[in-house]
């Protein structure tokens, strides 16, 4: 919602100081965030669990969880041990690197279910990845399939640029099908993200590059890019 508060990423929490993350100011967590060993964590909620509940954890503190581990595996089994009945439905990526994995946390699972990604593209909005059954996914995975992909080492984003700044939508599935999203009842996009791991030195000699973090303080139709300091 675009009247919920936060703050760009940066390193908010002293007592997480390897971690880097935009910080929501209502309930002191995050939507997405890295640290410094190359872990990247990001959450979504699923269809029908907007917003907080009472009685129910904040699901922004799963990301900061997660971002207490070295490595994606680590986090995304670690995780899977949590309660699910203390969160809203939830989807979360956690990758570094090597490995990226989904932990679903869906109305009548037995538990948080911990699925590896396989290689290639992958789409997660409020449902399943790449489901078909969401609007967003129907008109926007082709898109990004057809996109040539980034070369971060350039600093080219340009054709991923262009779907994350699409707006526009089929008039019956609403204003939230875009993929920049605004509506007139305060749904909307409010930040965007680019973000790169570079794959681990070929030999022990070699420097690990850094991640790269392109980050929109807005929509990404109307604000640009810009480096976050990692």
């Amino acid at each position: 919602m675009s009247d919920r508060p936060w703050l760009p990423p940066a390193r908010h929490w002293p007592d997480r100081p390897e971690v880097t993350a935009g910080r929501d100011a209502m309930a002191g967590g995050t939507w997405l965030g890295l640290n410094d060993h190359g872990v990247l964590a990001a959450i979504l909620n699923r269809s029908g669990s907007l917003g907080p509940q009472s009685g129910k954890r904040s699901r922004g503190e799963l990301v900061l969880e997660a971002l207490d581990h070295a490595e994606a595996s680590a986090a995304a089994w670690a995780l899977a041990d949590l309660n699910p009945d203390a969160y809203r439905g939830f989807n979360l990526v956690i990758a570094d690197a090597t490995a990226a994995f989904w932990l679903r946390n869906a109305d009548g699972a037995a538990g948080i279910e911990v699925m590896p990604l396989p290689p290639g593209l992958s789409m997660l909005t409020a449902r399943d990845r790449n489901d078909p059954s969401c609007p967003r996914t129907r008109r926007y995975l082709p898109r990004f399939e057809a996109a040539a992909a980034p070369v971060p080492e350039a600093d080219d984003w340009r054709a991923w640029r262009r779907v994350l700044a699409d707006t526009a939508f089929d008039p019956a599935d609403g204003p939230a099908a875009a993929m920049s999203i605004g509506t007139d009842w305060g749904f909307a996009t409010t930040s965007s993200s680019l973000i790169a791991l570079p794959a681990p030195p070929d030999t022990l000699a070699a420097e690990p590059r850094a991640p790269l973090w392109r980050f929109a303080a807005g929509r990404p139709d109307q604000a640009p890019y810009a480096p976050v300091a990692l």
